[in-house]
């Protein structure tokens, strides 16, 4: 990981030095960073201090990997893409919207089943979804959500899709599935185990042999007017500041997986 990093130092010192970007006292000193909803409460306290260190304002837009993907792709004015899907930063990459030097692994997230504290209900595992005081369950759309196609998956392998499919309620990302839990429009959900640390949820980590790996991969996008602003928050998310935190709020690292 060190020596891709590295690589695309070296490649974004060529290109600011070719004269392809305007020199840097001319930039605003602004990063727009694209990321997935897990990393919501993880990026809140990551951002502050990036921007203590670097001198640099940082603008998070979070939804769900596949339409921030589209909307990259489309051209909207990200510098940075953290996916909680490689397949979606590799899409990308064959596309020629990202830089491929700065493409890199930075963690593993985990699914678990949670329930609001309030309405008393204590489910054990997927298998307690048949309860019939399991009126709906929600999950991210599966079609654009990394964390709503391995809670498909990890039903699937539990052989209870079939009997559960009815009770399904499908969030537009993994912080709206929380939402319907949270709101009590669903007595149950599976989302990220990154957003089930507040005192009003109750969770249970779902083993990860029943899904994909969720491995999450970033890269600078190659459009960026401030790549080297770009790769410096790659880098401050996995170095030791940022490492202490992503490990926090529950993610398995780059190394650890």
């Amino acid at each position: 990981m060190r020596r891709t990093i590295f690589a695309g130092l070296v490649l974004l010192a060529v290109l600011a030095g070719g004269g392809g970007l305007a020199p840097a006292q001319t930039q605003p000193a602004g990063l727009t960073v694209f990321g997935a909803s897990d990393l919501a409460l993880a990026f809140k306290e990551i951002a502050p201090l990036f921007e203590k260190s670097a001198g640099a304002k940082v603008t998070l837009v979070l939804g769900s990997t596949g339409n921030l993907a589209k909307q990259i792709e489309h051209g909207a004015p990200a510098d940075v893409f953290f996916s909680a899907n490689v397949a979606f930063v590799d899409a990308l990459r064959a596309q020629g919207a990202i830089i491929p030097e700065t493409r890199t692994l930075y963690a593993q997230g985990r699914i678990v089943l949670v329930t609001s504290v309030k309405t008393g209900l204590r489910l054990q595992g997927l298998a307690d979804l048949r309860r019939p005081e399991v009126r709906r369950i929600a999950i991210a759309n599966p079609e654009h959500a990394p964390y709503g196609k391995a809670a498909q998956e990890a039903l699937q392998t539990s052989g209870l899709w079939t009997a559960v499919k009815s009770k399904l309620v499908y969030g537009e990302n993994i912080r709206h599935t929380l939402q319907f839990v949270e709101s009590g429009a669903a007595e149950a959900g599976l989302i990220a185990l990154s957003l089930a640390n507040g005192p009003t949820i109750d969770s249970v980590l779902i083993d990860r042999a029943l899904h994909a790996p969720l491995n999450q991969s970033v890269a600078v996008v190659r459009r960026s007017a401030r790549p080297e602003l770009g790769l410096a928050f790659i880098q401050f998310v996995n170095g030791g500041e940022g490492r202490a935190i992503m490990k926090r709020y529950g993610f398995l690292l780059a190394g650890e997986f």
